[in-house]
């Protein structure tokens, strides 16, 4: 199942598919990144509910309910947080 977690942010749209493990930022510049959710190991044993509440910034992306924060430049260097 697909959850749309973010859409209404002027820089990106944040889509998680549990089925394929995969958290989507679909930046306004059409860029895509896709990494696997098992690449952090807060993202990857937060519910649902948690996941929703994600705060996008210019810099990054903030779950407040996790403490968690992606940079935009840190994905985009590979670096997803804690690994599980």
């Amino acid at each position: 199942m697909v959850y749309l977690l973010r859409a209404n942010s002027s820089i990106c749209t944040v889509v998680v598919s549990r089925r394929a493990g995969v958290l989507s930022i679909k930046f306004s510049s059409r860029l895509v990144l896709q990494f696997p959710l098992a690449g952090n190991a807060r993202l990857a044993c937060a519910t649902t509910l948690q996941l929703k509440n994600v705060h996008v910034s210019r810099l990054g992306l903030h779950w407040p309910d996790l403490d968690e924060d992606l940079s935009f430049a840190g994905l985009l260097a590979g670096r997803f947080g804690e690994k599980t």
